[in-house]
């Protein structure tokens, strides 16, 4: 399908400038699909496809682009998620997150009766339960084998444990072996990669075929380390970017197409301006860094210290100290956590703001 203009993707409610308030965060429409075009390019250079997770945005709008600009379908982190984005007609959608539990494993039947679900699973009562689900459902749904390859966090340990889970899912009705999925450690996706290959022969020779091998990260997302044996990427992040992403250079300030804006209400001395965007705009996420985010336009001056509602910037090396009232833009060490901190963010293109649109799948973290 070809895509028409982005901003015929979102639901607009018309704001003037200057009756936006503050804290909000402004998505650059223009910058947002130049990240997406040049990432699905990548993609379809590579020969393998795109599955961009919508945790990041968490916009129906947005989802439904990337897919018309070419995405296979999108990944999503929690069944909320799920639900808002095949109510929008999205139907090719993976959730790479163990469901566990009596009333989520309902709502996956609810769902895999009108959408093409996949899941992913390192044990077999996860297994158990989503064999449950498509059994009600009337379905098999597929589940691709999680793979635990350096990062630390949830998997099967060994190719074998991967092989063991494969053939457990092929002997269970109600669900289909789909494939192989991780989320690889930072400068480790060639030890990832390995793992992934041996766990395919084995359960190759064990007369299953491996259909997907799903791999992701923004980080890393330009690297060709390690995907000889992908046949799937998952990156979320790259949309927008971010300035944890520009530390480790995976991108450039202008490929940030999210910013917070945030209102001067105090400059008591010199050195300090207090904002009105503290943890609950902007998270307390430091990924590394060592502040909570930048203001470009004031010669990068940091976010030193983050309360609930106030923002202590650094003015100490700004030769143009802001006033009070004064409207800033900053750039959040990471964007995930701040669309889902609000229920609208505003979008521009052009330079020119068009207004504010609902963030379709905030909360959705259940």
């Amino acid at each position: 399908m070809t895509a028409r203009e982005i901003e015929s993707y979102f639901d607009i409610e018309p704001v003037a400038e200057e009756m936006l308030e503050t804290p909000v965060p402004v998505v650059d429409l223009d910058v947002a699909e130049r990240n997406i075009r040049r990432w699905q390019s990548r993609c379809d250079q590579l020969g393998i496809a795109n599955r961009p997770h919508v945790k990041t945005h968490k916009l129906t709008g947005l989802a439904r682009f990337q897919v018309d600009v070419g995405a296979r379908g999108i990944c999503v982190q929690k069944l909320g998620e799920a639900e808002v984005m095949a109510d929008a007609g999205i139907t090719d959608i993976l959730m790479t997150f163990n469901l566990v539990g009596m009333p989520k494993l309902k709502r996956l039947e609810t769902l895999a009766r009108r959408t093409g679900i996949s899941l992913v699973a390192d044990n077999a009562d996860v297994v158990a339960g989503i064999a449950a689900a498509g059994r009600s459902a009337g379905r098999a749904i597929d589940i691709l084998v999680e793979c635990e390859t350096g990062a630390g966090r949830n998997g099967v340990q060994t190719p074998t444990a991967a092989r063991e889970l494969a053939e457990l899912i092929d002997r269970t009705e109600g669900v289909r072996y789909g494939g192989l999925m991780t989320y690889p450690a930072t400068g480790a996706r060639s030890a990832g990669a390995a793992f992934l290959t041996d766990a395919r022969e084995r359960i190759a020779a064990a007369g299953l075929e491996t259909r997907v091998v799903s791999t992701g990260g923004s980080p890393e997302m330009w690297s060709d380390e390690g995907l000889e044996v992908a046949t799937e990427y998952r990156a979320g992040t790259n949309v927008y970017f971010d300035r944890s992403l520009i530390e480790v250079g995976a991108c450039t300030l202008a490929d940030c197409a999210l910013t917070v804006r945030t209102t001067v209400v105090s400059v008591p001395t010199p050195e300090r301006a207090i904002l009105d965007a503290g943890s609950k705009a902007l998270t307390s996420d430091l990924l590394g860094l060592p502040d909570f985010g930048c203001v470009p336009r004031l010669e990068d001056a940091r976010l030193y210290t983050l309360n609930e509602e106030h923002g202590y910037l650094n003015i100490s090396n700004v030769d143009r100290k802001p006033k009070v009232g004064e409207v800033l833009e900053v750039l959040p060490n990471h964007a995930c956590p701040v669309s889902n901190l609000f229920d609208r963010v505003a979008l521009k293109r052009a330079g020119r703001l068009l207004g504010l649109t609902r963030v379709d799948a905030r909360g959705m973290v259940w």
